[in-house]
């Protein structure tokens, strides 16, 4: 039997051979190793906000309405012959805007006009017998009475054949259109929408919310992201039985951009509305809010470092949100955290 060396063996390694490469290997890819290392990053610089006290202001939900607005309704079973308006459309008082079908009471007028006619002619035969002692009077008197129930039967048809036109009450916009030509509807449906004049703030108020305020108060609200000012219009003078709340409008004579329909923030002056009975409500920037799924919270500045503090927070009233639980006034509070991790060392900018 012949014995070779391993080196001399073809796909063989002596273990010389393979020591060097390892060794070759590491020489290599040592350095490159060392220059994909990632550096220690400092810790961010983050400025930081006080969270302050609600300093008597708070926020009541409303809704921005036209000071104008009336629904058209039918006060009759009838098809829709034609709707002669469509939405945004501006209409005069007295205008057209929806038909209906009038056949039905057209016939029902043409046989109380019969009627009529029927009930004048013996009225006045009656009347001419009664003179020439041909007649009775009872008989005259119960002709007379046929006469006004055939009069009463015309004009309650000639009514109903004015409900088969509904028109504009007063000049406005069109603000919902409702039916389509070939709708059956039926009595009080409504029709159309229409509204007129400018915008008013409507909301309810608790008594203690409703403390301070009267007929010309100032009133500053937002509405989707825009600021406004309204001056209190009506004040009701007692709560709704049921709610405990007193209604409010107010005209709006600041701002731009606002349309009806349109949930609003009112911001009670200082002053009007009582502070909460336990603990003094806070407040802090909507931009140092984090919000992850359902959850709202903030990070906190605690011994250098961030921590992600949950809250119980409260409707946003302008660039402020106030918080109900979590948090207590003069805290620390780190703004615009970005991509902060909880408990992540932070530097404070100066």
């Amino acid at each position: 039997m012949i014995h070779l060396p391993l080196a001399s063996i073809p796909g063989s390694r002596s273990p010389l051979r393979l020591a060097g490469a390892a060794l070759a290997s590491a020489l290599l890819l040592g350095p490159a190793l060392s220059a994909g290392a990632e550096p220690a990053r400092p810790p961010p610089r983050v400025r930081l906000v006080s969270s302050e006290q609600a300093r008597g202001v708070r926020a009541v939900a409303g809704n921005l309405a036209a000071e104008r607005r009336a629904t058209l309704a039918t006060r009759m079973a009838a098809r829709v012959k034609a709707v002669l308006v469509e939405e945004g459309q501006r209409v005069a008082a007295g205008q057209l805007v929806v038909r209906l079908d009038d056949s039905d009471v057209r016939g029902q007028l043409r046989a109380a006009e019969t009627s009529l006619s029927a009930a004048q002619a013996q009225e006045r035969r009656m009347r001419k017998l009664t003179a020439e002692r041909a007649a009775t009077q009872s008989e005259l008197e119960l002709a007379t009475s046929q006469l006004a129930q055939a009069e009463a039967a015309v004009a309650a048809a000639r009514a109903s054949l004015s409900y088969t036109e509904l028109r504009a009450p007063f000049a406005g916009t069109v603000q919902a259109r409702r039916v389509q030509a070939g709708d059956m509807v039926g009595p009080g449906q409504p029709l159309v929408d229409l509204e007129a004049g400018g915008l008013e703030l409507q909301a309810t108020f608790s008594e203690d919310e409703a403390r301070g305020l009267r007929i010309g108060s100032p009133l500053r609200f937002e509405a989707e992201g825009r600021q406004g000012r309204a001056v209190v219009t009506a004040l009701a003078p007692g709560g709704d039985p049921l709610s405990h709340r007193r209604g409010l409008r107010a005209r709006v004579v600041e701002g731009s951009g606002f349309v009806s329909g349109t949930f609003a923030r009112i911001e009670l002056p200082a002053g009007a509305g009582a502070r909460p009975a336990r603990g003094e409500q806070v407040w802090v920037p909507r931009s140092a809010v984090v919000e992850r799924g359902d959850l709202t919270g903030v990070f906190v500045l605690d011994g250098g470092r961030a921590e992600l503090r949950w809250l119980a927070v409260g409707d946003a009233v302008g660039d402020r949100i106030p918080v109900r639980a979590g948090l207590s006034a003069g805290e620390r509070v780190i703004d615009a955290p970005g991509a902060l991790r909880d408990g992540e060392p932070v530097e404070v900018a100066p």
